[in-house]
């Protein structure tokens, strides 16, 4: 028996003890500085006591290699088989322009084409969904740009769009800056919406100086308004804070304003961190950006000191939220992209893209579902073949499991391939994770 190469081991922050998790076999343990020190002693070479090897081979954590290599793959085809059946997402831009100027836009670089959004854009989009989709569960995310920007021409398209969703019996989420809600729920409120996307980055001046409109202007009291307007007339909200080392000590007193706000205690209302990070140029003060471990390290202090902020946002620690609320890991991850397999994106020029880091770029259109329909095969299939398996980086990698090897346009603007990897730092969230979760419990 060899010791398992999915085996994720190490020291729990602020303990004594030790962790041990095993995403194939569906095995996490705690283990007391003793075991930890024989799992080591094992690592180096060193007998350990009879009875301890036995527990670790009964847990999955000592293994035989071609057992291990046949569970391997049988859960791949079942992870394949589940995700063919799984849900699928589909963004429509129905425009690229904007009325706030972000000091992190991503998008401050894209061309706007001239043409606007028609009906027949409309019609042509929900023609390819009825095509290419058919007999898949789907719901549709309307993206931006902003695509609820406060003018009749627009209304009339986000209008005509839910109406052809409803036609369709799709439930519809928007991803949007928050400015013109309250002019929005009339129209929302016509749709099965299963979710708005709102992004606060602070209360007052510390969201203002981030996310301003152009030309200049606040934008927190207008945005809070149409969060209270959704809320009240039960329309699903998830707020949004963009973090960096800029904003991230406001998160208490975000936490707090949305727990005196009532917001938390709404069925209609959760909440999620979004880190501020380079991904198609870079940000002109990139110093200010955090890195995945070291933006978790910096909540895990601050929910230390003001633990109120865990009802407004539980962060996950990779696998670790998962296991303390449910008693149990996940299914193992063999990819965590979800482009041209559970994620498409359209936009309003008639192209198709992979998933919203790529929808708007020229050079990353996959085809057209307007005015003709056309497929760039060869791309679209190397996005719909990227896992754990096609990455050569993961097949050594203990941790491919809980990575699934992250983000696939992250990892193509970073080496040029989309097979590649942009690795998440497991270990390093799991000693938090378990911390936080289950020592300090």
């Amino acid at each position: 028996m060899i010791y398992s190469k999915h085996n994720i081991f190490s020291k729990i922050k602020e303990s004594d003890n030790y962790f041990i998790v095993n995403l194939l076999n569906g095995s996490a343990d705690i283990l007391n500085p003793a075991e930890g020190s024989m799992v080591q002693d094992f690592l180096n070479g060193k007998t350990i006591p009879a009875e301890f090897h036995e527990n670790l081979t009964v847990q999955g954590y000592l293994v035989d290699p071609k057992e291990e290599e046949r569970l391997y793959r049988t859960k791949y085809l079942d992870f394949i088989d589940t995700r063919d059946e799984d849900e699928i997402q589909l963004f429509f831009v129905p425009n690229y322009s904007c009325n706030f100027a972000c000091t992190y836009c991503y998008q401050d670089e894209y061309t706007t084409a001239k043409q606007g959004l028609t009906n027949e854009v409309i019609d042509a989009f929900f023609n390819y969904v009825k095509t290419e989709f058919a007999g898949r569960k789907k719901y549709l995310t309307v993206f931006g740009g902003e695509p609820l920007l406060n003018s009749p021409k627009q209304k009339e398209m986000i209008a005509y769009l839910l109406k052809l969703a409803n036609d369709s019996s799709l439930e519809v989420c928007f991803v949007t800056n928050g400015y013109s809600l309250v002019d929005y729920v009339e129209i929302l409120k016509t749709a099965s919406i299963r979710e708005i996307q709102v992004t606060l980055d602070g209360i007052g001046s510390v969201h203002d100086k981030r996310r301003f409109l152009k030309g200049g202007g606040a934008t927190f009291d207008k945005i809070v308004e149409g969060i209270d307007a959704c809320l009240s007339n039960e329309l699903p909200v998830n707020l949004r804070m963009v973090v960096d080392k800029e904003n991230i000590t406001g998160l208490p007193e975000m936490a707090q304003f949305a727990i005196e706000r009532g917001w938390t205690k709404s069925e209609f209302f959760k909440t999620q961190l979004g880190r501020n990070y380079e991904l198609h140029h870079c940000q002109a003060t990139s110093e200010k950006l955090f890195s995945r471990i070291s933006l978790y390290e910096t909540i895990y202090e601050q929910v230390k000191q003001h633990p109120y902020i865990l009802e407004f946002y539980k962060p996950a620690y990779s696998i670790s939220k998962f296991l303390s609320e449910n008693g149990e890991l996940p299914d193992p991850l063999y990819d965590a992209c979800p482009a041209c397999k559970t994620e498409w994106a359209f936009d309003y020029t008639g192209h198709i893209f992979s998933c919203t880091a790529t929808v708007g770029k020229e050079d990353e259109s996959l085809g057209t579902f307007y005015p003709e329909v056309s497929r760039k095969e060869e791309l679209i299939n190397a996005w719909e073949n990227r896992d754990v398996t096609s990455i050569p980086e993961c097949s050594t990698c203990s941790m491919q499991l809980a990575c699934g090897g992250g983000c696939g346009s992250v990892a193509k603007n970073r080496t040029g391939t989309v097979c590649s990897t942009d690795c998440r730092p497991v270990k390093e969230l799991l000693e938090l994770g378990f911390s936080a979760f289950f020592e300090k419990n």
